[in-house]
């Protein structure tokens, strides 16, 4: 079986005091995967809106691979900053943001088959470990033990047919740095052909029947929060994504981090 893996950050990072000038700018963060090649094929290589696929769009960094079956983009997860609080620790990635495109789309990978069998794929993620930070003294607080990172509303879209489109997990996933490997899609013999989009959530505007999962971020004063590498533009959460942490847990203000291994494989 060939398998196309793709490691990514997800990171956030929490504060004790909130003061308006932290909150102004979305952290970036760097990812780890294989660099981007271009591909002249029937399929471009070009990220397209998740919820307009037909439209090309500009969404920044991104992991990829090369190949007939292929990863043309998989996203870095960031969190944000987030205020530390002893109850209701769900806490909400920040949406995706295009440079000059369309507004805040869910969080989405873009998979290319262009192989002439169609013999199918599979797509699984797994996380390589918990989210922690290892400056901080106390080794049992190093990592959120016991933090639970979802993945819910994944739905998929393409530009050419759906007739063929791949099968996603019903399930939520949920994973807590086990190394347990999960099912995200699958597509028999005959299907997945050509480029999809696989996205966890939708804002307002598709017009495909999915629950909006997007909300503007705001500050302590209500202000909104901006991102300054994307033109400054709104930060929106999204609610099919998210990060909840045992009230029992102690939360340092420092910036948390894990990995994430995307698998994209062949079937036999």
């Amino acid at each position: 079986m060939n398998r196309k893996p793709v490691m990514l950050a997800a990171a956030m990072l929490f504060l004790v005091t909130m003061e308006s000038k932290d909150l102004v700018f979305a952290e970036e963060h760097s990812v780890t995967g294989h660099g981007a090649v271009e591909y002249t094929g029937e399929y471009p290589k070009e990220p397209v809106d998740p919820e307009n696929p037909e439209k090309p769009v500009n969404p920044g960094p991104g992991a990829s691979t090369d190949g007939e079956l292929r990863f043309d983009f998989a996203p870095t997860l960031n969190f944000g900053k987030n205020k530390i609080t002893e109850a209701n620790r769900n806490f909400y990635v920040n949406a995706q943001l295009f440079h000059n495109g369309p507004s805040a789309r869910g969080n989405f990978l873009q998979i290319t088959d262009s192989r002439a069998e169609r013999s199918g794929w599979t797509l699984q993620v797994r996380q390589e470990y918990q989210f922690k930070n290892d400056v901080i003294q106390e080794e049992k607080e190093k990592e959120l033990r016991g933090a639970v990172l979802s993945f819910d509303k994944a739905w998929a879209n393409s530009a050419y047919t759906q007739e063929k489109a791949p099968q996603l997990s019903k399930d939520i996933i949920q994973l807590n740095a086990q190394e347990i490997t999960f099912p995200v899609a699958s597509a028999d013999q005959g299907q997945g052909k050509g480029s999809w989009i696989i996205s966890f959530g939708a804002s307002d505007e598709n017009k495909h029947e999915q629950t909006p999962t997007l909300f503007p971020k705001v500050d302590e004063k209500n202000q909104p929060i901006l991102d300054e590498q994307f033109e400054n533009q709104q930060v929106y959460g999204n609610k099919a994504i998210f990060l909840s942490v045992p009230d029992t847990v102690t939360i340092h203000p420092v910036q948390y981090q894990t990995e994430l291994t995307w698998i994209l494989a062949e079937l036999p």
